[in-house]
């Protein structure tokens, strides 16, 4: 993430508070679609298909590092067409129940906000989305745990690797952690991060940290800046609360709007 942070685009280059308002009002507008407004709902995947073209960053990339992330994603709503199976609309002599529909709206709603999520952070960096929060007042306890779990969430990866490697030489031939030893080696892993977080904010104290990260050198906003995040908060609510689709479609099948 900090190496496609680096990159040079006219995306990266926008002032990380504007982008951070952009995507934050961009999330507010898509969760606010009701669950059949399926239609209404597509026409904001332009969003982050242009963000990503102008930045230079492939969709793949985004695609296989929030994998996991969009995997949990397309679970949210899998029963929904068992709950609701009275039909909306017929394709081609095949009832779609309401259930499909608000399923699909559902999974749509939130790759939309993985993507713009992931554009946010791989285009700004997080040192910059938490002076941006700062910026926006955000408290500083929340920000300064953001900012700590994104750094250090390898160094707990770390004590997760020893702790494994322990656990297999003391049970070689077993596949895995046996559920019974569960919750010792969860136990077990908090107390070492509580120790490891000990030692890293007693350093910290000791090279004067007070609370507030100082080193994000704060950039002013330009023009630029201000027309991205005024045409992008526009274009959002005209999606939102006009049929933007409708009027798509009729002037694709040559009609007037």
């Amino acid at each position: 993430m900090d190496e496609l942070a680096a990159m040079s685009s006219p995306v990266h280059k926008l002032h990380p508070t504007a982008k951070l308002v952009a995507t934050a009002v961009y999330i507010l507008f898509v969760v606010s679609f009701g669950k059949y407004d399926l239609g209404s709902l597509f026409v904001l995947v332009l969003y982050p298909i242009l963000m990503f073209a102008c930045s230079g960053i492939s969709v793949r990339t985004c695609f296989r590092k929030m994998k996991i992330g969009l995997l949990l994603v397309l679970a949210v709503g899998i029963w929904n067409p068992l709950l609701d199976r009275e039909p909306m609309l017929y394709l081609g002599g095949i009832a779609v129940s309401g259930g499909v529909i608000s399923m699909l709206t559902l999974m749509l709603k939130g790759t939309l906000c993985l993507m713009a999520s992931f554009l946010l952070a791989a285009t700004t960096g997080m040192d910059s989305v938490c002076a941006a929060l700062r910026d926006l007042h955000f408290p500083g306890m929340i920000v300064t745990l953001l900012l700590l779990t994104y750094r250090y969430i390898s160094v707990m990866m770390e004590e997760v690797s020893v702790m494994t490697t322990a656990y297999k030489l003391r049970a070689p031939g077993q596949k895995g952690i046996r559920f019974s030893a569960w919750g010792s080696f969860l136990g077990q892993l908090f107390l070492r991060s509580v120790d490891r977080a000990q030692e890293i904010y007693d350093s910290m104290q000791q090279r004067g940290f007070d609370g507030e990260f100082r080193y994000v050198r704060r950039e002013q906003a330009k023009t630029t800046d201000y027309i991205f995040v005024i045409v992008s908060v526009c274009l959002f609510a005209a999606c939102r609360f006009f049929p933007v689709t409708d009027w798509i479609g009729r002037i694709a099948s040559g009609g007037s709007v």
